[in-house]
């Protein structure tokens, strides 16, 4: 992995969770590039091994740890395996989330006549249950992990929380209700948070993605062939730049966080990485 800049995490011991995943797996890479031990935790504990295999190889510290974001007991678990074998937390990235058909609508516009529509999703039947696994997975998917390993920080030099937020929390999409909701209360309990650890030396940031292409989403966004499906199009024209993210444009902005001499005084920030989504008002 070329990174876009070098910075030194020897001897500091990262905890990803979802790190299974295309992007947190990427930042478990370059967090071990960078010297860093790395433990990727995710309940598909085949995924992190494959991505904590791929590290060893290539000479950097690793190790893949099964975990459920949602239950505190099993990452009290992982906390003891990480503690054992690579030492206390320094860095925590909060990488667990997703959105879950169930508590997605069918159409981007309610119509008078869809509540007579068979097979339809519309606001009024979403499933309350898939709606609580969406915001609890986003939101509780990042409380829980910082309950369990934020405790290791305490009283120690150059500790940080990283959580994933996404543009969502800014401006919500079409169709997705509860993940836009749960990436809003996640934006605003990482400066929750920034304030409440203040005093005790942990900073706490986000990054807000724009639109990357990734294993969950690719379906909504690419057709079988691969080309653009409609919501892309709109996605595309709606970006200035006028393109999808690159997973490893995400990089630059995670290790300029996680990185104390980059970024000491940068607390209680959500940085958006969007290719200028945000800024554009459509003319």
């Amino acid at each position: 992995m070329k990174l876009p800049f070098k910075i030194s995490l020897k001897n500091k011991v990262i905890v990803i969770t979802g790190a299974g995943g295309v992007l947190c797996s990427m930042f478990a890479e370059a967090f071990a590039a960078s010297k860093g031990k790395v433990a990727l935790l995710d309940l598909n504990y085949d995924a992190a091994k494959r991505a904590a295999d791929a590290i060893c190889e290539k000479g950097g510290i690793a190790i893949p740890v099964k975990a459920n974001v949602l239950e505190k007991e099993s990452l009290m678990t992982a906390k003891a395996e990480v503690n054992e074998k690579l030492g206390t937390c320094d860095i925590l990235i909060n990488g667990a989330g997703g959105n879950n058909p169930k508590a997605t609508t069918t159409k981007e516009y309610f119509q008078a006549d869809d509540l007579a529509a068979e097979g339809l999703t519309t606001f009024f039947n979403l499933d309350p249950k898939g709606v609580e696994f969406v915001f609890n997975l986003n939101f509780l998917g990042t409380l829980l992990p910082t309950q369990v390993f934020a405790p290791d920080m305490i009283g120690k030099k150059g500790c940080t929380i990283v959580n994933i937020s996404s543009m969502n929390a800014f401006t919500p999409l079409t169709k997705i209700p509860a993940y836009s909701g749960a990436k809003a209360a996640v934006s605003n309990f990482t400066k929750w948070l920034a304030v409440h650890f203040s005093k005790v030396g942990i900073r706490v940031n986000a990054i807000a993605p724009g639109f990357f292409v990734t294993n969950q989403n690719a379906a909504m966004l690419l057709n079988p062939d691969g080309s653009y499906t409609d919501r892309s199009a709109k996605i595309i024209a709606a970006t200035p730049m006028g393109r999808f993210g690159e997973a490893d444009e995400l990089i630059g902005a995670m290790l300029f966080l996680v990185d104390e001499g980059s970024s000491s005084f940068v607390n209680g920030i959500v940085l958006p990485i969007d290719g200028g989504f945000s800024a554009y008002s459509g003319v």
